[in-house]
C-alpha cells in the first residue's frame, strides 16, 4: 500500500510502499479516507535520534495523527490522536491526555495514518455517525486539542469576561467556537493574517485584530513564539489563566515575580483526551462547529506540506486516501 513515511533521523518524508498492517489483539483495521496535516509533523524531521530514542520512537513510520476512515464492515470512524494505555492511574481517571504511553503514537513514532489502511487500539475509535471521514481527521487532534485548552480555561470566563485567542489558523478558530459554546465571554482573535481574522469572526469573535492590546480574563496562545508568550503573559488580569498550546518553541526569558498573573493559572501544552474527541465530534455532527479543510490528493502530500511550512493554507490540510 501507498504510505508517507519518515525514513530516518533528520532525512526529509517520503512516498513509500509497505505492505498493508495485520491488526493484532485489540486492534482494528481502519482504511483511511483522510488524515490532516498538523505543524508539529514539520519538526519530526529535524528530532534528532537520541531525543526519538529517548521518546521511544522507532524509524521508520508512517507520518498522520488525524485519521478518519471507515472499519472493515464500512462503519465510519476517526481515532482518537493521542495514544493511552487505559490501566494507569492517570488514565482510569479520565486523564488519559497525560498518559506515560502517549510519548508515542500514531504518527509520531508509529504507523500513523498517512497511508491506505492503519490499525488503532478499539478504545482509540470513534463512531462518526453521518460525519464524512474525508475531512473528520483534523477534529481528533486541532479540533480536541483547542477543546481542552478552553475546558481548561474556561473557570475564569464568567460573563462579562474577555477571552483572546492568539493565532487563529486551524486550532485557533476551533478555539474561538468552542469559546462561544461553552462560555458568555468576549472572544477576541489575534492574527497577523487579515484572512484569518476574517474566518475567525465569521465562526464567533467578537473581534479579530493583529495585535494584543488589551487585558483579558484567558488568553490562550495557540502559536507559542517568544514574543507572543511574553505578551499573553503580561495581558493576563489578577485571577486569570494563560494557556501555551502553540509549539513554536518559545520562551518566557523574565524572572516569574511580577511576570506571571497574580493568583492566576498557567497551563502549557496538554494534548486531549479521548473525551475531549468525542464530545468535538458530537459537536460537529450536531453541526454546531466549522471545520474547515483544505483538500490535497495523497501525491500532492509532500505540496501540502509546504504550504503548511509557508502558513498559506486557507484551512486545515486534508491529505485523501
Amino acid at each position: 500500500m501507498r504510505a508517507y513515511r519518515m525514513t530516518g533521523w533528520g532525512n526529509p518524508p517520503e512516498q513509500c510502499e509497505v505492505a498493508e498492517p495485520t491488526p493484532g489483539p485489540g486492534q482494528m483495521l481502519i482504511r483511511v479516507a483522510g488524515c490532516g496535516l498538523c505543524r508539529s509533523d514539520l519538526t519530526m524531521r529535524q528530532i534528532p535520534q537520541v531525543a526519538g530514542e529517548r521518546l521511544g520512537w522507532r524509524m521508520p513510520f508512517t507520518l498522520g495523527h488525524e485519521t478518519a476512515g471507515w472499519l472493515t464492515d464500512g462503519t465510519p470512524v476517526a481515532l482518537v490522536s493521542p495514544t493511552s494505555c487505559g490501566v494507569c492511574p492517570l488514565c482510569v481517571r479520565g486523564r488519559d491526555n497525560a498518559c506515560p504511553d502517549g510519548r508515542a503514537g500514531r504518527g509520531y513514532g508509529r504507523d500513523g495514518g498517512l497511508a491506505e489502511y492503519v490499525v488503532a487500539d478499539r478504545r482509540s475509535v470513534v463512531p462518526l455517525g453521518e460525519l464524512d471521514p474525508r475531512y473528520a481527521g483534523p477534529l481528533t487532534d486541532a479540533g480536541a486539542t483547542a477543546y481542552h485548552a478552553v475546558r481548561r480555561a474556561r473557570g475564569h470566563l464568567a460573563p462579562g469576561s474577555t477571552a483572546v485567542v492568539v493565532g487563529a489558523g486551524g486550532l485557533g478558530a476551533f478555539a474561538v467556537q468552542f469559546l462561544r459554546i461553552l462560555t458568555a465571554a468576549r472572544v477576541v482573535a489575534v492574527d497577523v493574517s487579515a484572512e484569518r481574522r476574517a474566518y475567525a469572526q465569521s465562526v464567533g469573535a467578537h473581534q479579530a485584530t493583529s495585535s494584543l492590546s488589551e487585558k483579558a480574563d484567558a488568553v490562550l496562545d495557540f502559536v507559542g513564539t517568544d514574543e507572543t508568550i511574553a505578551a499573553g503573559v503580561a495581558a493576563v488580569r489578577p485571577g486569570g489563566a494563560f494557556g501555551l498550546i502553540g509549539s513554536a518553541g518559545g520562551r518566557l526569558e523574565r524572572p516569574w515575580f511580577g511576570t506571571l498573573p497574580a493568583d492566576g493559572e498557567v497551563f502549557t501544552f496538554q494534548g486531549s483526551s479521548i473525551a475531549d474527541a468525542q464530545e468535538v465530534i458530537a459537536l460537529a455532527a450536531a453541526g454546531l462547529i466549522r471545520n474547515q479543510v483544505q483538500e490535497f490528493p495523497f501525491e500532492k502530500a509532500g505540496e501540502a506540506y509546504e504550504q503548511l511550512a509557508a502558513g498559506t493554507l486557507t484551512g486545515r490540510a486534508v491529505v485523501l486516501l
